[in-house]
């Protein structure tokens, strides 16, 4: 007779053996491939198209070959006539190759309703009190009638949206027509920025969509797509970044395309920090130190500036047996300038005094100091380079308010990564009566479902609630099939449209600090609402919009009789101290 198997008994509060752990197999880049009905059929199609065909596959390393790129990073799809492909203002985390057909690149957008966006009205105030007056009697009342306008769901339940009116914006006027073999989306996948235009489909067109993971492979060792990435970069944005540098604000423009021609990309970090934030938040200083990307190390010789282009690094120093946060950096700011400009000044190497890290993902342009020497340095007067060199940086990295904890502060929204917060809501625990106005006002504004919790870390006497902040670097957006959350206005507010969300949970189950509730919908009734196939509820994700469709703005600010809540740019340490000391 076969003997039972036992597990052998561990006292509590022991450490197991390792002979009695479990054991798992290592993950692997490619446990979760981007699509599933990715096959090798589908492979042998792309390698022989013209864009591939000259892609040598003997130049990728065993470990990450050309074929399970992809196999693992790539997928086919088909688009039909007038469907959205990609939207301006949308993160996305991909690019495509057009394999047959054609796509229009809209030079002049269309109205927000017709990309499957909600227009944005502002009521006035008495639109306000009669939206008020006759707000639902349950939370979250449905009001759909079907799929939204534009709105279908393709095969397996994927949802595509397609342009209303195709033909009048389609027009050969207002639009560009790419065909087989162009590459577009690159930009945005492989900076985390947002598209800058919208993308539609002229026609039924096959594309092969590349996550921004296999991009960057194929860009690292087929020198040809590096080449042409580079090139696309360098024409469309390259320039305009740099002129917008307060260093190089003044060159001539051939000036500006000898330091464009040296400047370098590089990139630090997980391009879904939030994934390793999530595992990781809770650790202590040191090891969430150990880590971050080193980027540059104090007392190193700067060789070269570096300009924060998306995403944020933090700037630290030595201090007694550890390190502390100085400062940290985000998109526009520079590194190393001060030390630069000394030694140009001097005629002799100052190193760095300060290292910088990668906060979760940054994406940095390099420009040579011997480029800056040249070119640069001595264009600027006696009083810019005394200024440099005294005042460091010309674009000031952000420091903690006196009186608010000092350091601690700064490690505090450092660690938590608020620092990527538009709209943080910061609550003074030492004004704060705890009567729950600010709740009550959401809630009155927002079909009786606060879209927030008065809850959150706190530091100092400061507490950070659980309400959306409107990122700078909003990677809920990424992922989300429909494009439901979105800009909703250049002041970078982040909405979603409920007619188009389908209750998918991805943005909630992106956002780094669960600021997304997913909640069921309720009928006329105050009955749940549910699903036709299943009988599972029907959820929408919800969260702060910033009262974007209010006339007087975030209804919880203005609700509070103590003046103990603000909805503050974390990059703004000056409004907030003043905050304080009010």
């Amino acid at each position: 007779m076969a003997k039972s198997a036992t597990r052998p008994s561990i006292v509590p509060g022991s450490v197991a053996p390792f002979s009695q752990a479990t054991r798992q197999a290592e993950p692997e880049r490619w446990d979760t491939p981007f699509s599933t009905e990715m096959t090798e059929a589908d492979v042998n199609l792309v390698l022989a198209h013209p864009l591939f065909i000259t892609t040598k596959p003997e130049r990728f390393p065993p470990s990450i070959p050309l074929r399970g790129i992809l196999k693992n990073d790539a997928r086919i799809r088909r688009f039909m006539p007038g469907e959205i492909i990609v939207r301006r203002g949308d993160y996305g985390h991909s690019a495509f190759v057009i394999l047959s057909g054609a796509v229009r690149v809209l030079v002049k957008e269309p109205p927000a309703e017709q990309l499957g966006r909600r227009q944005q009205v502002r009521p006035s105030v008495w639109g306000s009190l009669k939206r008020w007056w006759q707000q639902p009697r349950v939370a979250e009342q449905s009001r759909a009638r079907g799929a939204a306008p534009g709105l279908r769901l393709g095969q397996g339940g994927e949802a595509r949206l397609f342009l209303q009116d195709v033909p009048g914006v389609l027009d050969a006027d207002r639009s560009i027509r790419l065909q087989s073999g162009e590459l577009f989306g690159e930009i945005a996948a492989l900076g985390r920025t947002p598209r800058t235009t919208t993308v539609v489909s002229d026609g039924e067109a096959l594309l092969l969509e590349i996550r921004w993971q296999g991009l960057r492979e194929i860009r690292s060792y087929a020198p040809e797509w590096k080449k042409e990435i580079d090139r696309r970069y360098r024409e469309r944005s390259l320039l305009r970044h740099l002129a917008e540098t307060p260093l190089l604000w003044n060159l001539p423009e051939a000036t500006l395309r000898l330091v464009a021609d040296a400047t370098r990309f590089e990139t630090f970090g997980e391009f879904d920090w939030h994934s390793a934030y999530h595992r990781g938040h809770k650790d202590d200083e040191r090891q969430r130190l150990e880590q971050e990307p080193m980027i540059a190390r104090e007392g190193d010789y700067p060789n070269g500036l570096l300009l924060v282009r998306s995403g944020f690094a933090r700037v630290s120093s030595r201090y007694n047996h550890g390190e502390r946060t100085d400062s940290y950096l985000g998109k526009g700011q520079a590194f190393g300038l001060k030390e630069i400009v000394t030694g140009w000044r001097g005629k002799q190497h100052v190193p760095l005094r300060n290292s910088l890290r990668a906060l979760g993902y940054v994406d940095l342009l390099f420009i040579p100091t011997a480029v800056l020497e040249e070119h640069v340095l001595p264009r600027l007067d006696p009083a810019q380079v005394a200024a440099l060199t005294l005042a460091g940086d010309p674009a000031p990295a952000v420091v903690a308010p006196q009186g608010l904890g000092g350091s601690n502060f700064l490690e505090f929204i450092v660690a938590q990564r608020f620092i990527n917060g538009r709209a943080a809501m910061l609550i003074d625990l030492d004004r704060c009566t705890r009567c729950d106005d600010c709740v009550r006002a959401c809630a009155a504004t927002h079909d009786n479902n606060p879209r927030f919790i008065r809850h959150g870390p706190e530091v100092s006497g400061v507490m950070v609630a659980s309400a959306c902040m409107h990122c700078v670097d909003p990677v809920c957006m990424i992922g989300c099939p429909t494009g439901a959350i979105y800009r909703e206005s250049a002041d970078g507010q982040v909405g979603i449209n409920h007619d188009t969300c389908i209750g998918c949970s991805v943005c909630a189950q992106s956002c780094p600090y669960g600021t997304i509730q997913m909640v069921a919908l309720h009928d006329e009734e105050g009955l749940p609402v549910v699903t036709e196939e299943t009988g599972e509820p029907v959820r929408r994700a919800t969260k702060c919009d910033l009262c974007v469709d209010q006339p007087g703005g975030p209804a919880c600010a203005n609700a509070c009789p103590h003046d103990a809540l603000l909805r503050a740019d974390m990059r703004q340490m000056d409004t907030i101290t003043a905050w304080l000391k009010r």
